[in-house]
């Protein structure tokens, strides 16, 4: 038995070894000060890899900026070390603020990405930029879009960085606790990139073709570990938190009141890579508003899930189905409908569990519940939502999951005509994912359960992709019943049958301002049975990337709408367009985002053309200056002219936002958001200190005050004074 370990453990080395460039770790004996100075003595005996290609501008070249790596590890720690030199020698580098996560074109940063697991799908992720801010995320899905990419991670782990004449140096360590990995392994698969500000330049070990994304799991090196690893201790957080609070309510007359609360979360390593999350009364009042659009559209709007205890692993509940055809949503939970008003209001939580991870390599599972408070004012009975997950990789990098979802209202005797309703969805979603990263999709079919089990209540979707250097092309069909009805989840609208593509071309030309350009067509339609054709887009569109990281899309439009019921394009309360009516009219869109490393950059989209049976014209984006390294000031705007001819509604729509994000130092941050927004008659304030007074563990005090933006007449206010804090046993 014993030569047959050793059998197998030289197989799997000899594995490590041929099957991609590998960077070999060696323990260190003595320890490591992290003062961004690399003078350790490890650091002289470790291997180094700088052999870095460019992947923007392009990738057939050697990165110009030279990127010096060496990685060694203790007891404790992953030690990660970085020369990273200037850009021809310049040492001018960009960061928006000190504030942790920083992400996108105008950071100076080295990263690392660590599967240890080796399955090409899941990654963690730890960043530094010359200023010493760091970041960290979850890579999921195999990094094949932008939403693969997850910053709500928060760990615990330990960086400095010091900028020296004509380079920066960063040194990581990274507690193995911090980390999921198998005990035993002998090989990880890592990645590291570097973007420049200077050149602007990314470069990345290993190469990753341009049409992908820098992140993408498919392109990775091997770390080679000199021993087997040992067993990681016990990793378990207690965070627990106190606040006070203080809220005026003008809208019916005055009323205030004020109180304290308290609450907390757990995490605690189950295994491996399998964590438990729990939490007891979770108060989310830190989390920052909404950025709010102005709706012209006769469907609900999608907003993102903000709250911290909702997004670590937040992959494995909420990636089933699409962004318009989800069955689990989070932000459902935690929310009410005052059926007296029609209003949504806050709904309480009790308490929560979730259990999430791998298994081994193969095998991912995930279970939450969560139970709200019951409300006697709305007549709200405690209810529980429970969220069952399976996920089992299927060859290079694909997966097939199954997910089962139950929302249950419990008994309860104080509330009049309780109905014990429930809603259940179950769902099977099969996601491709090629070796070489060219064929990615999505395939699922989902359905509902309510007390009344109607027919027609299911969903089915598919999807094929396809990436090349000069071509990317994608093909979606879907059929959705009348009657499916995902409580918890998120349907933008139901009954109807749809078909959508896209095909572009690429070209990428050598010199000039252009780093790309090309041609697409796309189209979408939608109809049912009942009606036939519904909607319907067919669109001729050109894309530029520019050298210096600036983008202009260009679109022309040719839309059809039918109404199969009356609708105010307005949504203002006016004379309703008929139902049964239909619309043909064409548009012009053009979209420009100009190169955010300048101090002033900004972004613009413009909407000009016919809306139904009339016009709109319409400007929104945002300008922003940046202060380095303090802060950035901004404002977002949205200007929306609709023109419809008597008797039916126009209307100007006015969304400002001035924003102000300002670090005054890695530790402290202050951020206030003001939004007028005349369409819903609110301006809004949300301003929120935060003191980030040792790793992961904050002190906010939290300011929200609302108005009417007609007359300016306060609606309410509120004022909460919050302290989290990291406990590691």
């Amino acid at each position: 038995m014993k030569q047959l370990g050793l059998c197998l453990l030289a197989l799997s080395l000899v594995f490590c070894l041929q099957a991609q460039d590998s960077l070999h770790i060696k323990r260190t004996i003595k320890p490591i000060k992290i003062d961004g100075t690399l003078d350790d003595e490890a650091w002289q005996n470790a291997q180094m890899v700088s052999d870095f290609n460019q992947f923007f501008p392009s990738d057939t070249s050697k990165a110009v900026a030279r990127t010096e790596v060496r990685m060694t590890y203790d007891d404790q720690f992953v030690y990660v070390g970085a020369k990273v030199y200037a850009y021809k020698g310049k040492g001018s580098y960009v960061t928006p603020s000190l504030r942790r996560d920083y992400r996108g074109e105008a950071n100076d940063g080295f990263t690392i990405t660590i599967d240890a697991f080796q399955d090409q799908t899941n990654a963690v992720l730890f960043g530094i930029n010359p200023f010493g801010v760091q970041r960290e995320g979850l890579i999921v899905n195999g990094g094949t879009n932008r939403n693969d990419f997850d910053q709500a991670w928060d760990n615990r782990w330990f960086s400095e960085a010091k900028i020296y004449d004509g380079y920066w140096i960063a040194e990581m360590a990274i507690p193995f606790k911090t980390l999921r990995y198998k005990q035993g392994s002998k090989c990880w698969n890592i990645k590291f990139y570097r973007v420049s500000s200077e050149g602007p330049e990314r470069s990345v070990w290993p190469k990753v073709p341009q049409q992908f994304l820098i992140i993408s799991q498919a392109f990775s090196n091997r770390l080679v570990w000199d021993e087997p690893l040992k067993k990681p201790g016990t990793n378990l957080a207690i965070i627990p938190y106190a606040l006070s609070n203080y809220s005026e309510n003008r809208t019916d007359g005055f009323n205030s009141k004020s109180g304290a609360n308290i609450g907390g979360d757990a995490k605690i390593a189950v295994g491996p890579a399998l964590n438990l999350d729990l939490t007891f009364n979770p108060d989310f009042s830190q989390v920052e508003a909404d950025q709010q659009v102005t709706n012209l559209d006769r469907f609900e709007i999608f907003f993102p899930e903000r709250r911290q205890f909702f997004l670590e692993n937040a992959d494995l509940f909420a990636d089933f189905g699409n962004q318009g055809l989800r069955p689990f949503f989070s932000r459902r939970i935690g929310v009410a409908r005052d059926t007296s008003t029609g209003q949504v209001v806050q709904n309480p939580i009790y308490m929560g569990a979730r259990l999430s991870g791998k298994l081994d390599n193969n095998w991912r599972v995930g279970l939450l519940s969560m139970q709200t408070a019951r409300d006697l004012d709305i007549g709200q009975a405690s209810t529980n939502y429970t969220v069952g997950v399976v996920q089992r990789k299927l060859f290079a990098r694909s997966n097939v999951g199954l997910i089962a979802i139950n929302k249950q209202s419990l008994m309860d005797q104080n509330l009049e005509n309780f109905d014990p309703s429930f809603n259940r969805v179950v769902g099977l979603d099969y996601n491709l994912a090629s070796k070489d990263n060219k064929w990615s999709g999505k395939f699922f079919h989902h359905r509902s359960f309510d007390p009344d089990n109607p027919g027609d209540n299911s969903v089915s979707s598919a999807t094929i992709s396809y990436n090349k250097v000069n071509w990317d092309a994608f093909v979606t069909a879907q059929d959705v019943g009348a009657n499916y009805n995902p409580e918890v989840g998120f349907a933008r609208r139901r009954d109807y049958q749809r078909i959508a593509s896209t095909v572009h071309w690429k070209y990428y030309p050598k010199k000039g301002p252009f780093q790309s350009h090309g041609p697409g067509l796309d189209f979408d339609v939608l109809g049912n049975q009942k009606y036939g054709v519904t909607d319907w887009d067919a669109n001729f569109l050109y894309r530029f990337r520019f050298r210096s990281t600036a983008d202009l899309n260009l679109r022309l439009r040719r839309e059809f709408v039918y109404l199969f019921s009356a609708f105010d394009p307005t949504n203002s309360g006016g004379i309703e367009l008929p139902e049964g009516s239909s619309y043909a009219y064409n548009l012009v869109m053009i979209n420009f985002m100009s190169d955010a490393r300048k101090k002033v950059f900004f972004s613009a989209f413009s909407r000009i053309g016919n809306f139904f049976n009339g016009s709109r014209n319409s400007l929104e984006g945002a300008i922003n200056y940046r202060m380095q390294p303090y802060g950035v000031f901004g404002i977002d705007f949205s200007y929306n002219q609709v023109r419809l001819p008597q008797p039916y509604s126009s209307a100007n729509f006015w969304l400002i936002g001035p924003r102000f994000d300002i670090s005054f130092s890695k530790s402290v941050f202050w951020t206030t958001f003001i939004q007028y927004n005349n369409q819903i008659n609110n301006v809004n304030i949300n301003s929120r200190l935060q003191w980030r007074y040792r790793p992961v563990s904050d002190l906010f005090l939290v300011y929200t005050d609302n108005y009417f933006s007609d007359t300016f007449a306060n609606k309410n206010r509120a004022l909460v004074l919050k302290f989290t804090y990291w406990l590691n046993l």
